[in-house]
């Protein structure tokens, strides 16, 4: 997995009924994009350090449309 700053990190639900968390990443901890990433959550507005396991994906921020 490999981001830029400004990119959307995408959590689904793990549970049926549970929602996905968008967050903006606004820091990056590797020069190459790779995680941990720093994401700003939208749903919360509070800022974490974040390692996406495989429930997480990046879309790009030129192509992310909010649902």
């Amino acid at each position: 997995m490999k981001a830029e700053v400004g990119d959307m990190l995408v959590i689904e639900g793990a549970h049926q009924g549970e929602p996905r968390r968008i967050g903006i990443i606004i820091a990056l901890h590797h020069d190459d994009g790779s995680p941990p990433y720093e994401v700003r959550w939208l749903d919360e507005e509070h800022e974490t350090l974040v390692y996406p396991g495989p429930d997480a994906h990046i879309e790009r921020r030129e192509t992310f449309r909010m649902p």
